[in-house]
């Protein structure tokens, strides 16, 4: 019998091709769309379950109480003696691993070759507490040299052509001023996308030891720039025992709460900090932690773009629902003939929806291949690598299958009750009209004017913010002006170097250095110290005396640094308005003041105020900014000002100027308006996408209307053809037929304004400096809308407009 209802449903379906097309296309677009989204939030909800024992394994993180207007916070870079300590010290520890990540690329060389690649550092049991696989090697003794180096297929296949045969070879790794020689002991997978622990190249992490840099965070409990993970013995309590890790943090910290409570820090019960455990499983969404390389996603942020997703579904499903309706109208003989000769209601439901389940098991088969097509480009818009892979998301096929019953259901109910509820009498009098113009049918129609209305209106109010933290003035001149990278040189003998090899050329406007950058992935440095009993937050820069007026800041009191003034590199400063607010000075009384308690060893001077500028996105309130050029720094990004135009002259300079000082190290440099535009990638991405689904809806919002007007001139046909015998003008046809539609988005728009004004408005207080919501943005989504809804209405009305009357008068 399925059989039966199956074969009856393709013939019917034949017939009507074209409305069988749009039908077909219209759900496999929603589909493909929705599938998209679906493998983004499978991917973000599934990270890091690939490991055998990720149950049992924790990141460690350092949780510190609000103190003195400071907000609560965690991060999770420690010491680097803690996971030893952990093992040691508490019996439910069964291995620990540590890692420190790599915070930006290194260089490497294979023969004469200079490549650059991020190399992180791990304990030897990474691969055996992880279960990261190995293409080649074995995972105990891919680490157990010092000088061991372990690749991915991707990084090795790059570096020696051939991961096979990258196995034994030797390449260098720069690490701090010389290239040390590494042996290739293992080739790894490529870490998959859902990962928290992503890496290129893995070092032994006890070679950190003989380093200059990391040396002194050997057996030091007081610089903290490693992460540890541990894996606990199965059934432990330990992550949910915080008197352990309280107990635990003051053997190493005995003095520190005592500390704190004197200097007037705390004076709340419990302790001010302690260290928590972070399952692995739920790192990738736990916002409260701060820290790693992959960046934590809110968990509402997935829900709402699976909210988008459902939200173009429900539109396909509607369409679908419609323009089933819409094709019934020529079945309506066919079903009163079933009924007379004894089809039971039953059986047509069933027939009806065997022809709903056929074209939703086509449209999610097309919408598979829609969404495999757009694959590539939804990757670059959501900046993910994700691939449908069902060994990787072995759910996916468990959510595809409930996601054709669903639509199945869901697109096909209506419709199948609406046509087995048929009276065979009245289809054989011809009496039947098809319900186009009730209130279901128009509901589902407004229903999906205000999604693409309110998906729209939210596209332009994003798009309008992102274009208002680009187009805002940070506070200096951020154009043509390039951050050069000095970070692997001495940067205290390369910069007056540099600077005099470039200062002839007559396309550059100045040079300025500092140790920081300024932009996404330039990094920062932030202090705290004591100021009169008071614990004080402060980002601190060093630059030199060239950096002010060179990226054009506004000095507003004081003056700038001087070479010719000895105590300007041992204690002079320049600060900020936001650090003058802080403190509690005023902009005329803050030069001159002192930074009483900043170090042991010299108080600062204030001798100048910058007007505020944005260092960090406009997402966040400008913070506390001081500016020094004490000795004991180095410059690590030289600023360069181009003279405006073409920049090709100005690079060739530079990387003449650069080769002929470091002419093993390639020349890396960055534009700074670039930088800050960084900052707001996610924002853009954020607009991209909810602008392609709004487009998506109105797409298939108009199909539905194509299928009502189309079903509303089936049903008028006879009025039709007796209003042209009276003289009706086909504009007063189309207009006719229009207008009813029209009121349709009105009322969309009625709804969809306050809604979308609403979530806007919630999501616009993430950033501290924000637009208002025009209210043009609104009118202009409905007038797109209104035009939209009008060309596709005005189709199918200027068709039963030009038809022939006489044709008209004979169909009842």
């Amino acid at each position: 019998m399925l059989k039966h209802y199956f074969k009856i449903a393709l013939r019917s379906l034949g017939r009507q091709k074209v409305l069988t097309f749009i039908n077909v296309l219209g759900l496999s677009v929603g589909l493909g769309c929705f599938c998209l989204f679906l493998l983004y939030a499978v991917n973000e909800f599934s990270f890091d379950r690939f490991h055998k024992n990720a149950d049992n394994i924790y990141r460690v993180y350092r949780w510190t109480e609000a103190m003195q207007g400071d907000a609560a916070s965690g991060d999770v870079y420690l010491p680097m003696p803690l996971g030893p300590a952990m093992k040691q010290d508490l019996p439910d520890v069964e291995n620990f691993v540590r890692m420190k990540e790599a915070w930006q690329q290194s260089y490497v060389r294979v023969d004469n070759s200079i490549s650059r690649i991020r190399v992180s550092f791990a304990d030897p049991q990474l691969f055996t507490v992880f279960s990261f696989k190995l293409k080649i090697g074995h995972k105990i003794s891919a680490l157990k040299d010092i000088h061991s180096i372990v690749l991915t297929e991707k990084v090795a296949a790059q570096l020696f052509g051939d991961a096979n045969a990258a196995i034994g070879q030797t390449l260098q790794v720069k690490t701090g001023e010389q290239f040390e020689p590494f042996t290739v002991s293992a080739i790894s997978e490529n870490p998959p996308s859902n990962s928290t622990i992503q890496f290129e190249a893995l070092g032994n992490y006890d070679y950190l030891a003989t380093t200059q840099n990391d040396k002194r965070s050997v057996n030091n409990w007081n610089r903290s720039s490693y992460q540890t993970y541990i894996q606990l013995k199965p059934g432990s309590k330990l992550a949910s025992n915080p008197n352990s890790l309280i107990a635990f943090r003051k053997k190493y910290y005995p003095d520190e709460e005592a500390e704190l409570r004197k200097a007037g820090y705390w004076k709340e019960k419990g302790v001010p900090v302690r260290y928590g455990l972070q399952p692995l499983l739920s790192i990738h969404t736990d916002t409260r932690v701060w820290g790693g390389e992959v960046a934590v996603v809110k968990p509402t942020t997935i829900w709402i773009l699976l909210g988008i997703a459902f939200g173009v579904l429900l539109i396909a499903c509607i369409n679908f629902t419609t323009l089933s309706i819409g094709r019934s109208a020529s079945r309506a003989r066919e079903i009163g003939i079933r009924k007379v000769v004894g089809s039971m209601k039953k059986q047509l439901v069933t027939q009806f929806m065997a022809e709903a389940f056929l074209l939703t098991i086509l449209s999610i088969g097309f919408g598979l291949v829609i969404s495999y097509l757009l694959l590539p480009y939804f990757n670059k818009l959501s900046g993910k690598e994700l691939t449908f892979s069902f060994a990787q998301f072995p759910e996916l096929l468990w959510l595809l299958a409930a996601l054709a019953t669903v639509v199945g259901i869901l697109a096909g109910s209506y419709p199948a009750l609406v046509l087995s509820n048929f009276k065979p009498l009245d289809v054989l009098k011809q009496k039947i009209k098809v319900g186009g113009s009730n209130i279901f049918t128009r509901s589902l129609v407004t229903l999906q004017f205000v999604l693409s209305i309110g998906l729209i209106a939210s596209t332009l109010i994003i798009v309008q913010q992102v274009k208002f933290m680009l187009g805002s003035n940070p506070g200096f001149s951020k154009e043509n002006v390039l951050i050069v990278s000095a970070s692997e040189v001495d940067g205290k003998k390369m910069y007056p170097l540099f600077k005099q090899a470039i200062g002839a050329e007559p396309s550059i406007a100045g040079i300025a250095s500092s140790e920081l950058g300024i932009g996404e992935g330039q990094g920062w440095s932030r202090s705290g110290f004591d100021y009169k009993g008071k614990l004080k937050q402060v980002f601190e820069y060093f630059i030199d005396k060239d950096y002010i007026p060179l990226m054009r800041m506004q000095l507003l009191r004081g003056r700038n640094f001087n070479q010719s003034v000895a105590s300007d590199t041992i204690t002079s400063v320049i600060v900020n308005e936001a650090m003058v607010n802080d403190f509690g000075w005023t902009i005329d009384n803050a030069v001159g003041q002192q930074l009483t308690g900043y170090s042991e060893r010299k108080t600062p001077i204030v001798i100048g105020v910058v007007k505020n500028f944005h260092f960090r996105p406009l997402s966040e309130k400008v913070e506390p900014q001081m500016f020094h050029q004490f000795s004991d720094y180095s410059p690590y990004k030289f600023f360069v000002r181009i003279k405006p135009g073409d920049p090709s002259r100005a690079l060739a300079a530079l990387q003449k100027a650069w080769t002929s000082l470091v002419p093993d190290l390639p020349f890396n440099y960055s534009f700074l308006d670039e930088s800050l535009d960084n900052f707001y990638k996610s924002e853009v991405r954020w607009s991209r996408i909810i602008g392609w689904a709004g487009g998506i809806s109105i797409f298939l919002a108009c199909l539905g209307l194509f299928g009502l007007a189309a079903l509303a001139a089936v049903n008028r046909t006879r009025e039709i053809g007796i209003r042209k015998v009276l003289g009706a003008s086909v504009a007063s046809i189309i207009g006719l037929l229009s207008k009813d539609f029209l009121k349709l988005v009105i009322i969309a728009f009625a709804i969809a304004t306050p809604l979308a004004w609403w979530f806007m408005h919630q999501w616009l207080q993430d950033f501290a400096y924000r637009i208002s919501i025009p209210v043009w943005i609104f009118i202009a989504s409905t007038m797109l809308a209104i035009i939209i809804a009008l060309v596709t209405i005005g189709s199918q009305a200027l068709k039963a407009g030009m038809a022939n009357p006489v044709k008209s008068l004979r169909t009842e």
